[in-house]
């Protein structure tokens, strides 16, 4: 198994993005707060590069490169967010990038890839289709991998979200951010348990796409299997590496329903005059259910990216 990072690894991420990622706000809404019961932190990771805190990890890994390897470009598959942060991270750094994307891929993800100058081979929308043909095309151009979660390097960058929430809001009980393929929350994770101090960590995922639940409950790894959630960014399943943090570090894993997933969306929306994605939507509908047993806790909740297609907003 690769090598679990650190938090002496998420410090170094921190100082080598520094240069490029924005240190995003946080902000609170006082009438969410009313409806959880809880006093809530949002570590706006809209207001990031692309949207999205994805560029923290993939910013991180394109600059921890050599310059020998850098040359070759990079490579990886995604569905929009880590897709568009390699093609900005490379673009910044002035090497190729190469995308393997699923047809399916919503629209605003695939312009905004192509934005930033990378080249996109688009694949049937299944984990095996996407692989082979990353395989295919590292083979074929010699770029170097950069997976979505099952890297140390971009597990550290994506950890330097949750230092900068702590290190701006004092005594958290907790801090929530979803699962997918689990970088973000092993990264949150380990710089919660590198710090030392009391914070809980919990994740939170469909109901519709809950192989993480399902791997957390009974100790070993559950693959995804025909999920169907508007969450997008949440659709794969975790590596060994990623399933190992969790289980050490987060204390639990909440699940969400499609029709709480809308109402969270919703609701920030709506009382916050921000827009948030699907997947940023389901820690915010963990803590508006109050039976998660958050409610009068201080707590930190990360919104992962605000890449929305509009023509296909679910309550409109």
């Amino acid at each position: 198994m690769k090598q679990v990072p650190n938090l002496d690894d998420i410090l170094a991420a921190t100082k080598r993005i520094s240069p490029y990622a924005h240190k995003t706000p946080v902000l609170t809404c006082s009438a969410i707060d009313e409806m959880a019961d809880t006093n809530i932190y949002f570590k706006c990771e809209n207001f990031q590069k692309v949207g999205a805190f994805k560029f923290r990890g993939a910013c991180n890994t394109v600059f921890s490169l050599s310059d020998e390897k850098a040359e070759r470009g990079v490579g990886t598959h995604s569905s929009g967010n880590h897709a568009a942060a390699v093609a900005l991270a490379a673009k910044l750094r002035g090497i190729k990038a190469h995308v393997v994307m699923p047809k399916n891929a919503p629209e605003i993800k695939k312009k905004a890839v192509m934005g930033y100058g990378a080249e996109i081979t688009f694949c049937e929308p299944t984990l095996k289709a996407r692989e082979t043909t990353l395989e295919s095309v590292i083979k074929q151009t010699g770029a170097v991998e950069i997976h979505p979660f099952d890297d140390p390097r971009v597990i550290s960058g994506q950890g330097t979200a949750a230092l900068e929430l702590m290190d701006e809001i004092d005594d958290l009980d907790a801090i929530l951010a979803p699962v997918g393929g689990g970088g973000l929350i092993c990264g949150t994770a380990i710089a919660v348990a590198g710090m030392g101090n009391s914070v809980s960590v919990f994740a939170a995922e469909p109901k519709n796409a809950d192989d993480a639940y399902q791997s957390f409950k009974s100790g070993k790894f559950v693959p995804q299997t025909n999920p169907d959630t508007m969450a997008d960014g949440l659709l794969t399943s975790l590596s060994e590496l990623t399933l190992s943090i969790i289980l050490e570090h987060v204390s639990d894993i909440f699940t969400v329903t499609e029709e709480e997933i809308i109402t969270a969306m919703r609701t920030v929306w709506e009382r916050m005059k921000i827009n948030i994605e699907p997947s940023s939507a389901v820690p915010v509908a963990a803590v508006l259910n109050q039976a998660n047993g958050l409610a009068g806790k201080k707590v930190g909740v990360i919104l992962t990216g605000g890449n929305v297609d509009l023509e296909k907003l679910r309550w409109s």
